[in-house]
């Protein structure tokens, strides 16, 4: 969405029309080994909290999946970034980033300033989730717990909803309507799986990705 591949130079024309023949940003293929995101929220007094590094999965390019389960080895590599990143932007409310693991290391690919789609999990599988804690940091109150309830997963239903008798039947899911037209591409829903293992998050994801294949 809002993107074109360039296989070769003689696709820029074609890609530039696609594009509505706007200003663009041309960025290079990056060799990486996965996608994963940090949300973390800065409050008026300075103190910076941030949630479980969580792995994305995309499906043509648009967030399908985002795993919040074992803690991640890069956490506090993934933290350290954002703490800077907040502290000199003096920055309050939520901050989410987007990160490629590359050779044992994070590669930063992109920062939105606001509550973010990966961070959905949140509502059912932290003790506070994204959206509390950013009104609370720019209410100036006391930010809550980022800690996460057991193991959680998010999916996006993208272009339409299975049926929800279906989808609410799969066990711990939370289905969350965006009451929004069916249209191709267009992120319509979401489902928060939570387990208190990871191999039952893995279980139930299946059981819920099984219905978008029906």
């Amino acid at each position: 969405k809002g993107q074109k591949v360039l296989r070769e130079a003689a696709d820029v024309v074609d890609a530039f029309a696609y594009l509505g023949n706007v200003p663009c940003i041309l960025e290079g293929f990056v060799a990486f080994s996965g996608e994963v995101s940090l949300i973390a929220v800065r409050g008026r007094d300075g103190e910076v909290l941030s949630y479980p590094l969580v792995h994305n999965v995309h499906n043509d390019g648009i967030l399908h999946l985002s795993v919040a389960s074992d803690e991640h080895p890069l956490q506090a590599l993934a933290q350290d970034y954002a703490e800077r990143v907040l502290k000199e932007l003096d920055y309050v409310g939520v901050l989410a980033f987007e990160f490629f693991e590359v050779d044992g290391g994070l590669k930063a690919n992109e920062i939105a300033p606001r509550v973010h789609n990966s961070g959905h999990w949140t509502i059912e599988g932290a003790e506070c989730s994204q959206f509390e804690n950013h009104l609370r940091a720019v209410a100036g109150l006391p930010l809550g717990s980022v800690e996460k309830v057991g193991h959680s997963a998010m999916l996006n239903f993208i272009g339409s909803i299975p049926a929800t008798a279906d989808v609410v039947a799969v066990a711990d899911c939370h289905l969350h309507d965006y009451s929004k037209a069916f249209k191709p591409g267009r992120k319509v829903g979401h489902a928060t799986l939570r387990s208190q293992s990871a191999q039952r998050l893995q279980e139930q994801i299946a059981a819920l990705e099984t219905l978008l294949k029906v």
